[in-house]
């Protein structure tokens, strides 16, 4: 048997767990792994990410359905989240995206009381029979250097909208 260590995940097994919506909590303080407020919508980093860049958009009203989107959040969440997937080509230079929701627990929402949509980078050949075979996910970059290589351009883009 072959063993994989990832030391980093210890602080997310031990660490309290968070109550409340962890995106209006990230609203309310600058969370360390918010990357942009904007005036509707507000990007973050999954704590849990399938790979590295896996992000977070919503928007700031705590929602928790589509149709109760009004057109101006609609508008500038695809705005954000094509502003977003433009930083990650930058930065990151994946093959391609998983870009979508999960409405609701059964569709595999984690965090079904507001609404928000992932943005997953993806690389050929970053999955492999080890996560099919071993329930093991192996992500290459500690998630504190993936969000100090993204922020500075979210920083930019809280100067252009």
């Amino acid at each position: 048997m072959k063993t994989v260590w990832a030391p980093w995940r210890i602080e997310y097994i031990t660490a309290d767990k968070e109550e409340g919506c962890i995106f209006c909590n990230a609203l309310a303080d600058q969370g360390d792994l918010t990357l942009y407020k904007g005036k509707i919508t507000m990007v973050m980093m999954n704590k849990f990410p399938y790979i590295n860049g896996h992000l977070l958009v919503a928007p700031k009203r705590h929602i928790s359905f589509l149709n109760q989107l009004e057109k101006e959040e609609m508008g500038d969440l695809m705005q954000t989240i094509e502003q977003s997937v433009s930083i990650l080509k930058k930065v990151m230079n994946p093959d391609g995206f998983n870009v979508g929701l999960n409405l609701g627990k059964v569709a595999g929402a984690g965090v079904e009381e507001h609404l928000h949509f992932h943005i997953v980078p993806r690389w050929l050949g970053d999955t492999n029979a080890l996560t099919v075979f071993a329930d093991v996910r192996v992500i290459p970059e500690h998630i504190k250097s993936t969000y100090s290589n993204l922020k500075p351009y979210f920083n930019e883009l809280q100067i252009n909208i």
